[in-house]
């Protein structure tokens, strides 16, 4: 399997989830992606809860395909491994807090002296300057800060809600890995290495401003408190289950009155034009809703595709892996995992057509890869093994 980063080797000092998903998506395209990670306990998603045979499923889905070495860079001699393993890297990923890595000899400065080239990319909570820039940061924090709690709330004037699930850390791992490619590709041009900065809350801002912040994108125009969203989302009960139906256009409108047998609706003054059914959106919603009580879930999504209406089954998680459309697109892969066993893991979502993306190995042991990339960097087995007699390096089992 030949990803479309082949040959690409990324240095990955990265650890919890945004750094982690970032790589793992490049490495899932191929790159030679190597994890450097403390000899004592790694990144701390090995230690989080829903393990099989020591692997939890959070360290799993967020570093397969990865190479795994343990180094000390609290000493010189990790330091000097690390910066032969830049020499010939073309992307170094770090995601301590601003100032932390220079303070440990690894700013961009240092690591240019090294590798002039490198793409050298730095991943923060807050951005790298500013009142927040040294705070410590999660996930809920950002949601927070970034006003994406007030979002999910529906308005501002009710009690903010956070999203459950960490958007901010996946959309800041995905933000990152496409702005690693462009600067790859800009190398490719011009040999020029170049310093990408990505934050949480930068990049969950750019992810809301498209939809969610129309309030505050006209200058001296400002809306003081966004509309309040519907008091009903979009997710229906039927007699017997849940579906969702969304309708956009007049004609689907038409169809959804059609499906449910509501042809009064169409001369409802309230409904008459787009504008008018989002003015009036709570009315319509319960309408809707109403209807819905009055037959099971199959049965409406029988009627409404029939009609056209955009409709579809509200699945659990469960459900989901067994649905036809996702097998259909083959969107779940099952591998097995030397340690872990049978793993089910999400595809790569980008697929390509000539360079497939997918999983070559599943997420590696603390420092399973250590002698072999030691090895690979020219240090002899005496070398080795005086690294790891040192307290510098660790091999799987907790070996030295």
């Amino acid at each position: 399997m030949t990803g479309p980063l082949t040959g690409y080797r990324i240095i990955d000092l990265t650890a919890m989830v945004s750094g982690p998903l970032a790589t793992m998506t490049l490495a899932d395209q191929g790159a030679d992606v190597i994890k450097v990670e403390n000899p004592a306990s790694g990144d701390y998603t090995r230690l989080a809860a829903n393990r099989r045979n020591g692997f939890s499923a959070s360290f799993l889905n967020n570093n397969r395909n990865k190479r795994s070495i343990t180094l000390n860079l609290k000493t010189d001699a990790g330091l000097a491994v690390l910066r032969e393993l830049l020499r010939d890297a073309d992307v170094f990923v770090q995601n301590f807090r601003p100032g932390v890595i220079e303070r440990m000899g690894l700013g961009e400065e240092a690591v240019r002296e090294v590798n002039p080239s490198l793409v050298y990319v730095s991943i923060s909570g807050f951005g790298a300057a500013g009142p927040y820039a040294a705070k410590p940061v999660y996930d809920p924090l950002v949601q927070a800060l970034s006003g994406l709690a007030s979002v999910q709330a529906g308005g501002d004037d009710v009690r903010p809600q956070l999203v459950r699930t960490i958007l901010p850390d996946k959309l800041t791992g995905i933000t990152t890995a496409q702005a690693i490619t462009a600067a790859l590709l800009h190398r490719e041009r011009t040999s020029e290495g170049q310093h990408v900065r990505v934050s949480m809350l930068g990049a969950v801002l750019a992810f809301l401003w498209g939809s969610d912040m129309g309030s505050q994108t006209f200058i001296g125009d400002e809306l003081p408190q966004a509309e309040a969203a519907s008091f009903i989302d979009l997710i229906y009960a039927t007699a017997d289950g849940y579906i969702s139906v969304a309708v956009q256009t007049d004609r689907e409108w038409q169809a959804l009155t059609r499906a449910v047998g509501r042809p009064e609706w169409l001369d409802d003054p309230r409904f008459l034009t787009p504008a008018l059914r989002q003015q009036h959106i709570d009315a319509r919603l319960q309408l809707t809703q109403e209807v819905l009580l009055e037959r099971t879930a199959e049965d409406w999504l029988e009627r409404l595709e029939q009609e056209g209406v955009p409709c579809a089954s509200v699945l659990t998680r469960s459900q989901v892996i067994a649905h036809p459309q996702v097998r259909a697109n083959t969107l779940i892969l099952e591998s097995d995992h030397p340690a872990a066993g049978p793993l089910r893991q999400a595809a790569p979502a980008a697929d390509f057509s000539l360079t497939p993306a997918g999983i070559r190995h599943g997420a590696p042991a603390l420092g399973a890869d250590t002698d072999a990339i030691l090895a690979d960097l020219g240090y002899t087995a005496e070398a080795r093994r005086q690294l790891r007699d040192d307290g510098i390096t660790a091999i799987p089992g907790g070996k030295r």
